[in-house]
């Protein structure tokens, strides 16, 4: 079973403890008289926004890969799961809730919060696991304690706000004194790169959805093909995984969203330091090889990331 979900929840606007609503359909704030809706066991702060491709395609898609997870995880975290024993983890940006199943799973107490419907999706995927809580909010205004967690992190989502910097600094406060930090942002590539990214962009963020998945199902079929995936999709980007399921999923994750900033490593190395934390570790990409190591030290990877983790400053 899961914890009760109101448990330690606040209003985003006062940061006054909720109350449950005595129908258990609503959490209400003593404060300033604004009442959050329960549905289907998850309470939620915001619509949907700029972020409803998130919601479709979270929703559509079955991605999850226990072992590939796993290794994505402590890849992108710098975090080992046997490190996460009895910590209070906060999965910020939690997307269908595959990283979120495998904190939960390793013995960790998860909060997952989005800003789509997505944490449908991560609910039910985390079933039966104990101790894991899902919320619908805005991580610039989560209804949660500050330095209240022991680990956050946050893989491939702030990039995808208006403020990428907002969206950071908001969630690190959540991190107590000691505690790790963990992000993962898309790299910002050669200037000839962003700008055939961003002509693409342009017209697929206007595409009806249907009409988008249609193409990005072709993309998929592409990124199935040896040495096509090897080559052309490091000029135009579709994904490249080994199932089509998820190489449908991530061209989609690539080509729908309204915003997507990309991040130079100095400028999150900044970010870190800036908001208090120390011992920051530069976590490398999960692929190895020569070639592939020279790309991405040159910015030639479009769809790779900068990726720090770092210790909160008492």
């Amino acid at each position: 079973m899961t914890e009760p979900i109101a448990c330690g929840l606040l209003c985003p606007q006062t940061a006054e403890p909720l109350d449950l609503n005595a129908s258990g359909q609503s959490l209400d704030c003593p404060g300033c008289g604004r009442s959050y809706p329960i549905i289907d066991g998850i309470p939620r702060f915001v619509g949907q926004q700029h972020l409803a491709s998130f919601s479709r395609q979270w929703n559509r898609y079955d991605v999850a890969h226990d072992a590939e997870d796993r290794a994505t995880f402590e890849a992108k975290t710098g975090v080992a799961l046997t490190e996460l024993e009895g910590l209070r983890v906060l999965d910020a940006g939690c997307g269908g809730g595959r990283y979120s199943k495998v904190a939960a799973a390793a013995g960790a107490r998860v909060i997952g919060a989005d800003h789509s419907t997505a944490v449908e999706k991560a609910r039910a995927l985390c079933a039966g696991l104990p101790h894991v809580q899902f919320v619908q909010a805005d991580l610039k205004l989560l209804p949660l304690e500050h330095e209240s967690f022991d680990f956050v992190f946050s893989i491939g989502v702030m990039h995808h706000d208006a403020a990428t910097r907002a969206v950071f600094d908001a969630v690190a406060r959540m991190v107590k004194s000691g505690g790790r930090y963990a992000v993962w942002l898309y790299r910002r590539n050669q200037w000839w790169q962003e700008r055939l990214n961003t002509a693409l962009r342009r017209r697929t963020t206007n595409m009806p959805v249907e009409r988008l998945e249609r193409w990005c199902r072709r993309a998929a079929l592409l990124g199935g093909v040896p040495v096509v995936n090897k080559t052309l999709n490091k000029l135009v980007n579709f994904s490249a995984h080994p199932s089509f399921e998820n190489r449908v999923c991530d061209t989609f994750d690539w080509y729908a969203p309204q915003f997507q900033h990309h991040h130079t490593l100095e400028e999150l190395t900044a970010w870190f330091s800036e908001a208090g934390f120390a011992d920051l570790r530069i976590l490398p990409p999960e692929k190895s090889g020569r070639l592939y190591r020279w790309a991405y030290a040159h910015n030639l990877l479009i769809g790779s990331g900068v990726n720090i983790m770092g210790v909160k400053r008492g």
